[in-house]
């Protein structure tokens, strides 16, 4: 069970504990862009995060080239790159791999090892829902999350598009 919601009922689908905070190490990063470097030790006293979680996460991001280090008294780490040109997306697949939200839709899928694979009636609706998470992950840069929540668009641009239904045969008709 997640922390901080005890007693809830547990969520089918969510994102890790690692993508969640390894994006909120990089909305503090990214608030600080322009500026000196943070440390690990302020970004978790801002983000009530621990330091040892924080040292995994950094390491992955620093070999990707989205943050840079830098050592000494007045050291940390800064974005490499301006807020307005990372995504939401590109974070969490770097934490924990390509959105995918079942088996069949993962990136190192072998075609035919499903059996149901012929008859299966519910992956073009989890492929639709992939793509729609996709959308707004990576639509949404560190910027956008940034900006006060007035002046974010209070719908979700998916929401409104209609769904685009494809009607297919059942194997062997």
């Amino acid at each position: 069970m997640p922390v901080g919601f005890s007693g809830q009922t547990p969520v089918a689908m969510r994102i890790s504990s690692r993508a969640h905070y390894g994006l909120r190490m990089m909305t503090e990063l990214a608030k600080a862009h322009g500026g000196p470097p943070l440390s690990l030790a302020e970004i978790g006293r801002r983000e009530a995060m621990p330091l040892a979680y924080l040292e995994q996460l950094v390491a992955p991001l620093r070999r990707a080239g989205m943050v840079e280090g830098t050592r000494g008294l007045h050291g940390g780490y800064r974005l490499a790159r301006p807020p307005q040109d990372v995504t939401v997306l590109e974070i969490v697949e770097l934490m924990e791999g390509p959105v995918a939200p079942v088996e069949c839709l993962a990136e190192n899928y072998q075609p035919g090892s499903c059996s149901r694979e012929p008859e299966c009636l519910s992956r073009p609706l989890w492929g639709r829902l992939q793509q729609a998470v996709e959308q707004v992950l990576g639509g949404t840069t560190l910027s956008d999350m940034m900006r006060e929540p007035s002046l974010v668009e209070p719908e979700c641009p998916v929401a409104n598009r209609p769904i685009q239904r494809e009607m297919r045969q059942p194997a062997g008709v």
